[in-house]
């Protein structure tokens, strides 16, 4: 029994002693409480199968009784959001190059006259099938509120009438997932790849000691930073090149746009993911740290905040505005654009100055922390 007693207390101790260990350790207790609290609000606010707050634009040449039931119930929804009121047919395509809506939808001229005489009208929805479900699901939407309406009417008219939807999707009529799956992989693979490896290079050497004689030698500090991101930033470009290929020739996957646009959009993006691995690197010490940050830091608010699964317009406006600063949202809808819709550089010009902006200030940011720990 007195042997028992003597193992008892020590087991007790160590106990204590790790949790000690544990309640000091902050990084620990972040990853313990912090993390999961963090991923069952994003999860409980972005992981949802409806589309809401989809922005719209509507084309209504005649305003009459119809039409304007009609968008009234679109406006009561929670699923849309009328961004616009098109004047004329060729406002359409512009209103799709710019990237303002989803989806427009098009009234024929005189619809209330047209019902009351013939019985029958046809009102055109027209997506932007770039990412096709989403496409799929709000032209759903917008057909079940028309045919709600119609239903509604056929107590009212005899004989009832009929109205019917047109539906037309841009940029992918066969509805291929790969037209928003591959932009996102581009997105996810540069930025985890770009960003663990680059920063755990660096911290390998911090603890093998031989950053320090690194340092010693004739080049200056910025220049060895540089040094020991170029071989990834060439890696990432072969990375590139074989997604492409791949996307082309074993997915079907045109190349709409400027292909050297893409490119040197998707060398931007890589040097962005190779400042934030040399931020990572300059504030942790340990490559297991390191690749936690980089691995956790960075791959749930690629997949929840990038648009490349759930749309940011589902989410409330405080992660709306998060979701503005991580890199690859905006690489996402720049790949879209140029890859998928065969926009130029006039279309993307804002998220690669937002990229760009992005790019000086981790690159700045590291370079000064990284000398800051080893003064």
């Amino acid at each position: 029994m007195g042997r028992n007693s003597n193992l008892i207390k020590p087991f007790i101790a160590f106990i204590r002693k790790e949790f000690y260990h544990i309640w000091r350790d902050k990084q620990t207790l972040l990853i313990l409480f912090g993390l999961p609290i963090v991923q069952i609000i994003i999860f409980g606010f972005a992981l949802t199968n409806e589309v809401k707050n989809s922005r719209i634009a509507i084309l209504d040449p005649s305003k009459d009784m119809s039409t304007q039931r009609i968008i009234a119930r679109l406006e009561a929804s929670q699923y849309f959001d009328i961004q616009k009121d098109l004047v004329q047919p060729s406002d359409i395509e512009k209103a799709f190059r710019q990237g303002k809506i989803r989806m427009n939808i098009s009234f024929p001229a005189g619809l209330h006259d047209q019902l009351l005489k013939t019985g029958h009208a046809e009102i055109q929805l027209i997506t932007d099938a770039s990412d096709p479900n989403i496409a799929t699901t709000i032209a759903n939407y917008a057909s079940s509120i028309i045919m709600d309406y119609q239903k509604e009417q056929w107590a009212l008219q005899k004989p009832p009438f009929r109205i019917s939807t047109n539906m037309r999707m841009l940029y992918n009529p066969q509805l291929k997932g790969a037209y928003n799956f591959v932009p996102g992989v581009m997105a996810m693979i540069l930025l985890l790849v770009c960003t663990m490896m680059t920063s755990i290079a660096i911290v390998r050497e911090k603890e093998r000691g031989t950053m320090e004689i690194l340092l010693a030698s004739p080049l200056r500090p910025f220049l060895v930073i540089i040094a020991k991101a170029v071989p990834y930033l060439v890696l990432s470009f072969i990375n590139i090149i074989s997604i492409l290929l791949l996307s082309v020739y074993v997915l079907d996957l045109p190349i709409a746009g400027s292909l050297p646009l893409l490119l040197a959009e998707s060398v931007l993006f890589t040097i962005t993911a190779l400042s934030l691995g040399l931020l990572i690197s300059s504030v942790t010490s340990s490559q297991q740290v390191a690749m936690l940050i980089s691995l956790m830091g960075m791959f749930l608010p690629t997949l929840m905040f990038s648009g490349f699964m759930f749309p940011v317009e589902n989410m409330p406006i405080p992660l709306q505005i998060i979701s503005n600063f991580v890199p690859a949202k905006w690489y996402f809808n720049i790949v879209k654009a140029v890859m998928i819709k065969g926009l130029g550089v006039t279309s993307v010009w804002k998220e690669t100055l937002i990229l760009a902006c992005m790019t000086l200030f981790l690159l700045a940011l590291s370079i000064r922390k990284f000398k800051i720990r080893l003064e």
